[in-house]
């Protein structure tokens, strides 16, 4: 039987018996181990059988996995579930919901503005006002209404991921409960989602349009729900009605482009509520980096991917091109030594650690004070051998020590927040410490130390090189979402 590991939420199959050509999923691993994309994960489900899954160790099945904007649907899902209780309507006037955060002037825009608009990414505001609130506001509900609306409400699309925020704000306030808990007994529990978390700001909102942690397992779990309508062991969890409206075009990201441009791009093909259409009669969840789950009804099919990549167009490029021909309509003839190769390649799915090309100093043991940086790194503390690093940081007040191996990752926490694009947003990061990590070394040259921390419940990487001269230490800290674009250089002198 294909998978090392089992999944508990779906049948497994092998894929010829579901009309899918093993050898074609063989060739997009290879396709996306060639690539410019790093994946961590991928669950490939048609007629709701598992037929492929694989994780890149050092991602495992267990871990959950930072979904950035693949968050807002978890949060159109939970707006869902209040429309279906009547609790409110997409109808609804946004202003309605907040009497006592409103601006002392209320404009004719923002009057009309309603939950729909929020959900179809058409609040009207220029430009994106995300990253102003989140970094700096003490309260986004109320200086997001503050905040003038240039066009009318529904008439022009802008990715707004504050108007997402809104939505969470809204469901806490008709329901008494944050997103997340609302979400438990309606979502989570019926689907056995068990371990997720959601980051909150300082008011104690859920942050709706980022923030969610899930499993791979569950990503799958959440395109299936969509792919059968609402429906999960025999029970209608949403309204049929409802998703059919949630995930069907709503508004143009793009009008006036031609369509020549329009074919080749997953990001023109209409914006649903708080889901993406994609080509090929597809609809997706969708968050940065390359965080998917794509739901394909024509194939009757899911897919969840987590990944990091720089190019998210390429990442889907690849399940078009290898995965979308593979299906077919009727089973397919049994191909063992199709099945097997692919099995071993499940099974040999991974992200290579650091190792040393050189001996290096084997025996290093120093610490080096360091001058005043961005990042506030006091001193460095290295202590190695020819297997193992341990790697301490002092920043400000607070120590954080890394055990790493060379030749292959070691697994660890940290209290230290890893590289990530809302790291000064104004919230409660504490529900997400103790973070995993997997560190790995090694020597480039006898005068380099090279240190990878791979943060695995985030799609994110800290690559921090060492170039000793003498008693003289300079270091470049990188994080692999911009590597290569940007350096924080550190320079340190020998503690004596």
């Amino acid at each position: 039987m294909l998978y090392a590991q089992k999944s508990k939420a779906f049948p497994i199959s092998e894929p010829e018996a579901q009309g899918v050509s093993s050898a074609s999923i063989d060739s997009f691993l290879n396709a996306a181990d060639r690539s410019k994309n790093e994946f961590h994960s991928f669950m490939f489900l048609r007629h709701g059988k598992v037929i492929a899954q694989g994780w890149w160790n050092p991602y495992a099945p267990e871990l959950r996995h930072s979904l950035y904007s693949c968050s807002k649907s978890f949060t159109s899902t939970a707006v869902g579930f209040a429309v279906s209780e009547k609790l409110l309507s997409v109808n609804d006037k946004v202003i309605s919901f907040f009497p006592g955060s409103l601006p002392d002037s209320i404009k004719t825009y923002l009057a009309v503005l309603t939950v729909k608009d929020l959900l179809t990414m058409s609040v009207g505001q220029e430009p994106d006002p995300t990253a102003k609130l989140a970094m700096t506001s003490d309260n986004w509900v109320k200086d997001f209404l503050a905040l003038p609306i240039k066009y009318t409400p529904g008439s022009k699309f802008l990715y707004n991921t504050m108007a997402t925020y809104m939505l969470s704000a809204i469901v806490q306030k008709v329901t008494g409960q944050k997103e997340i808990d609302y979400l438990k007994p309606r979502l989570f529990d019926p689907l056995s989602i068990k371990g997720m978390d959601w980051e909150v700001n300082t008011q104690g909102v859920n942050t709706g349009g980022w923030g969610l942690r899930l499993k791979t397992e569950d990503l799958a779990k959440m395109g299936q729900l969509y792919l059968q309508k609402g429906m999960w062991s025999g029970k209608q969890l949403l309204p049929k009605a409802w998703i059919e409206e949630a995930t069907t075009f709503k508004i143009d990201q793009a009008p006036g482009v031609p369509q020549s441009k329009k074919d080749s791009s997953d990001w023109m093909q209409g914006y649903c509520y708080q889901f993406w259409r994609c080509r090929h009669n597809a609809f997706r969840a969708d968050g940065a980096f390359g965080q998917y789950i794509i739901v394909m009804p024509d194939q009757d099919a899911v897919m969840a991917l987590t990944s990091e990549t720089s190019d998210m167009q390429d990442e889907l490029n690849l399940v078009w091109k290898y995965l979308l021909p593979a299906m077919h309509p009727q089973a397919l003839p049994v191909d063992k030594t199709a099945e097997k190769n692919l099995e071993k390649h499940l099974t040999a799915l991974s992200l290579p650690p650091l190792s040393s090309s050189v001996n290096g100093n084997t025996t290093l043991s120093e610490t080096f004070t360091i001058d005043k940086n961005e990042l506030n790194i006091n001193s460095i503390s290295l202590k190695s051998d020819s297997k193992t690093c341990d790697f301490t940081l002092n920043v400000d007040t607070a120590k954080y020590i890394f055990k790493l191996a060379s030749g292959k990752w070691q697994a660890g926490e940290t209290k230290m927040q890893g590289p990530y694009l809302l790291l000064n947003a104004k919230e409660d990061f504490s529900i997400l410490s103790p973070y995993k990590v997997e560190g790995s070394y090694g020597w480039v040259d006898n005068n380099t130390l090279q240190l990878k921390l791979r943060y695995i419940e985030s799609p994110h990487t800290e690559i921090i090189t060492l170039h000793f001269n003498d008693k003289q230490l300079n270091a470049d800290v990188e994080y692999s979402f911009n590597y290569g674009s940007k350096k924080i250089g550190l320079h340190g002198i020998e503690a004596q």
